[in-house]
């Protein structure tokens, strides 16, 4: 029999821990997030540049998704599958949250949450809800006013995300009701926007697949957007999408085109992809692409400055996983340069116990990210190495 080296031992006795770890990660995520002694020890996982330190900023928030800061320094958050918003409160320390609310139950989906006026705006799957000086009643929030009854439902992309944009309007995003397919319904496949009563609803972007993140350069004061694209055409295409909209009307060639020049095999026939936008930027096929945000902090690096991350949420048909991290585009002006992955470790050996799916950059200067598989927020900070 041959021996086994010391090194080989200890290689395969880590292997056998973190598949363990994936294991009850997986388990304790189906009774509805994974505890935080677990996530404590998986969050060491994570992969940063030189410097940047992740943590666990709030655990015990089941299905936890998009995310806005309140003046005061409330963290609301969205779910999906939970059906419940959330605030993350925090008094004089910066580092952690001091406590988890659950301020709304029952609800369809509400993924996507946006300030406007101390109001607190959610998105149903076909309504947008209103909850009024939210910060004075978090535990005892009024009933909310619905401010838009009118969105369309399908049965495909029927999570909303919302954001007030420089403007004043509430913009919101409004996923295909197919993977790839032609709607009379002009408000699918696009990102809609109206006023803060609903009133004077509008499409902002058409030919938009399914758009689950989008931002304002702070420069320009112009609309960037995430795009996930279409499945079933193999392991590395079409990309998904960075895109730069500084006007209404634009259309962006679903289900047309996809990526830069890719024609769709069924509905791309009788098109040109020099009709349509082009991606800012083509991102890796399936990494599904979600939230992001511009970095205006402080506390990283100056080459951060003015870029932006982006939470990948990660491959569901792909033979080999993609994604599960949180990546990074270098900007010049209103020019994509660059992009690179920033955090990573959700993933290990083809399993993942973490699914990235927004990003929110804190007064302080650190970024939250919130994952939804394991039901937690965690907060990136930077120190300059010694």
């Amino acid at each position: 029999m041959s021996k086994t080296s010391p090194r080989r031992w200890i290689f395969l006795s880590v292997s056998i821990v973190l598949l363990a770890l994936l294991g009850a990660a997986g388990y304790c995520r189906w009774a509805g997030q994974i505890p935080a002694p677990l996530l404590e020890i998986l969050v060491r996982r994570i992969q940063l540049p030189p410097g940047f330190r992740i943590e666990l900023y709030a655990t015990g928030v089941p299905n936890a998704r998009s995310l806005t800061l309140s003046p005061s320094g409330t963290v609301f958050v969205g779910s999906k599958r939970a059906g419940r918003v959330y605030a993350l409160t925090a008094s004089e320390r910066h580092d952690k949250a001091d406590e988890v609310i659950t301020i709304a139950r029952g609800l369809q989906e509400p993924n996507g949450v946006a300030l406007h006026d101390g109001s607190l705006y959610v998105a149903e799957v076909s309504r947008v809800l209103r909850y009024d000086a939210i910060e004075t009643r978090l535990k005892y929030p009024r009933a909310p006013v619905v401010v838009s009854a009118d969105l369309p439902l399908n049965n495909q992309h029927e999570w909303r995300y919302i954001r007030f944009g420089p403007d004043g309007w509430l913009y919101v995003g409004v996923g295909a009701p197919c993977n790839v397919c032609e709607s009379a319904d002009k408000r699918v496949a696009s990102i809609l926007r109206m006023r803060p009563d609903g009133s004077g609803m509008e499409v902002y972007a058409s030919g938009v697949r399914n758009s689950v993140g989008f931002d304002w350069q702070p420069q320009s004061q112009e609309m960037w957007f995430t795009e996930n694209g279409r499945d079933n055409l193999g392991d590395d295409i079409p990309p998904d999408e960075l895109n730069y909209a500084p006007r209404a009307g634009m259309n962006f060639g679903f289900p047309y085109c996809h990526g830069t020049d890719i024609a769709d095999p069924q509905f791309g026939p009788g098109h040109s992809c020099a009709e349509f936008v082009a991606p800012a930027w083509n991102l890796p096929a399936h990494v599904a692409a979600i939230g992001m945000r511009f970095y205006g902090g402080d506390m990283f690096p100056q080459h951060y400055h003015g870029g932006i991350f982006i939470a990948e949420h990660g491959s569901w048909n792909r033979s080999v996983p993609t994604g599960y991290r949180v990546s990074r585009v270098e900007m010049d002006g209103v020019r994509a340069v660059k992009y690179e992955p920033f955090a990573q470790g959700w993933l290990m050996g083809g399993m993942h116990w973490g699914r990235p799916v927004d990003v929110l950059v804190m007064p302080d200067g650190a970024l939250l990210v919130s994952d939804d598989y394991a039901g937690a927020v965690y907060r990136i900070s930077y120190q300059k190495p010694q």
